[in-house]
């Protein structure tokens, strides 16, 4: 390789020549022909970039391989790779080949090279990569051009968003399961390098569960922790696309839970089919129009869920089999993970001086010394009635050994059930938005005296997402539906505070009275239900 002056930012001729950069190059060769195969880098298009791993130097700092532009991706060799600093600077060039080969290039990811230039298409997408190390932390990038990325977004011309669920490959995107809705932005092609560079970081901003973005006739780019990371995504996004592609081609819609037929609008004198009469409005009791709404988000408890269940059944459940749990899962990998969530709440606790915080001592100093300092904070937490992710997630867990053992049985109220089949099939998408986990409300839908209520849901938001009774929790639920408007989401609660901050952020809000539900305040200006057959 032809070398620049790699000393003058840090990184000394003998580390570019070294073991980790020699290894990273020969790891994206062999990617590169691998991506070729899979029909994502063919025609010299599509890239592969990486981080140098390098144990010594943190991550932002590490320097980064990238395959070079308008190359065959399956001929190349490590010697072709361009090595690059951290802010994207060329550090080292591949030598140029005799012809027919062209020159290797690489300006079109040099920021130093792209000011005030117009480049071609192909090229500014390459240094859009970056966005993802910058605003990601990621390890490596891929921008496929595969066949299914590229006719995904024709599917729709006009959506800005491509949506599927229920599908076992979701399971393989991060931070996503088999019953989570899959959303992945869509941006535009554009003339201009700048608009384009804006549109990618406007999405990945407002998109935090991404760890994609498609561009509308052209690829997608795909990023992970790490090359693994990033190519087991990519393998599982291009089924997905690929899915969608083929339900579309039957009539079948990806983004439903149970793929029925795609709704289609209906334009006649007589007749105008249930989506459009969803999207027009609906007469309330006083005759007055509400705003059409696309998403229902519920709440669970005094909502879909009698108060008494969670504290009568779930709470007490928690608290009685905690120690038996942490017992016989100790040595998972997944109490382990919840012990150490714990250990870090209750040092801050400590730190704050709450009340019924106790030191959860280190693994050295014993099992049973962990287990008893575990079990009286979890004890303490569920008697404060803590919203805290640590304590959600290990009674998720513990709820779950429940229902597995026909030990628990959760209760809805009797309207529910209906009101979430009548809402499905009109084309209305309702999600969950709990303090408790994520698993503990699949768990909770999936086990009622209605049944198995999964099928009629499209995702389930947790305090992961933000305090239910801060205004941009429901921002950042509005951001990741993607709905054009905030008013298009209802949301329902039982609490006067949550339903405050709901409204904050533009979304509709009705307030559930239930039995056992607390008193609201006076003249509170929400609209009231006591049923779900009223909404």
């Amino acid at each position: 390789m032809a070398a620049t002056a790699a000393a003058t930012i840090g990184f000394p001729q003998a580390y570019l020549e070294g073991k980790e950069v020699k290894e990273t190059s020969s790891l994206a060769t062999e990617l590169c022909r691998h991506f070729y195969t899979q029909g994502w880098v063919s025609g010299t298009g599509g890239s592969i970039t990486m981080k140098v791993h390098d144990a010594s130097i943190p991550k932002p700092d590490q320097l980064i391989i990238m395959s070079p532009s308008g190359v065959q991706k399956e001929r190349m060799q490590p010697e072709d790779m361009y090595i690059l600093s951290p802010n994207g600077s060329i550090i080292s060039a591949p030598s140029p080949k005799p012809y027919p080969n062209k020159p290797p290039k690489c300006t079109d990811c040099a920021p130093l090279f792209m000011k005030n230039r117009r480049l071609s298409l192909g090229k500014r997408l390459r240094k859009l990569g970056y966005k993802a190390y910058e605003m990601r932390n990621a390890g490596a990038v891929i921008h496929s051009h595969g066949m299914e990325s590229c006719l995904v977004t024709m599917l729709k011309p006009q959506a800005k968003e491509f949506r599927i669920t229920h599908m076992e490959m979701i399971k393989g995107i991060q931070g996503h399961g088999y019953y989570d809705e899959l959303v992945v932005p869509i941006i535009e092609n554009t003339a201009y390098e700048n608009e384009l560079t804006d549109s990618l970081t406007k999405a990945i901003e407002a998109y935090p569960k991404a760890t994609a973005v498609l561009v509308r006739n052209h690829g997608v780019y795909i990023w992970g922790d790490s090359w693994i990371h990033a190519k087991t995504q990519a393998e599982c996004y291009h089924y997905l696309f690929d899915a969608a592609i083929k339900l579309h081609q039957l009539g079948l819609d990806a983004a439903t839970p149970d793929h029925g037929p795609i709704r289609r609008h209906v334009h006649s004198q007589n007749h105008i089919s249930t989506k459009l009469s969803v999207k027009s409005g609906v007469k309330d009791s006083q005759n007055q129009t509400e705003p059409p709404r696309r998403c229902i988000v519920l709440d669970i408890e005094g909502t879909t869920t009698p108060i008494t269940f969670v504290t009568d059944v779930l709470f007490p459940y928690a608290r009685e089999n905690v120690g038996k749990h942490l017992n016989l899962t100790y040595d998972t990998a997944e109490t382990q993970e919840d012990i150490k969530l714990l250990r870090s709440q209750v040092e801050e606790d400590l730190r704050q001086g709450l009340a019924g915080a106790v030191p959860i001592p280190h693994a050295d100093e014993g099992k049973e010394k962990v287990i008893a300092a575990v079990v009286s904070n979890v004890e303490a937490m569920i008697k404060a009635d803590r919203k805290i992710t640590a304590l959600k997630e290990l009674q998720g867990h513990i709820w779950r050994t429940g229902f597995e053992c026909n030990e628990l049985k959760s209760v809805v109220f009797e309207d529910v059930a209906e009101a979430l089949e009548k809402w499905h099939s009109s084309g209305i998408k309702v999600y969950i938005y709990s303090s408790g986990s994520r698993l503990a409300q699949r768990l909770l839908f999936g086990n009622t005296n209605y049944g198995d209520l999964r099928k009629y849901l499209s995702g389930f938001f947790d305090t992961t997402i933000g305090n239910k009774k801060e205004s941009k929790s429901y921002k950042e639920i509005t951001e990741t539906l993607g709905v054009d408007d905030p008013s298009e989401i209802l949301f329902v609660t039982d609490v006067y505070q949550e339903a405050t901050a709901a409204k904050t952020a533009g979304l509709e809000a009705i307030i559930s009275i239930r039995p056992g539900n607390a008193s609201l305040p006076e003249n509170h200006g929400f609209k009231t239900v006591t049923s779900f057959s009223q909404i």
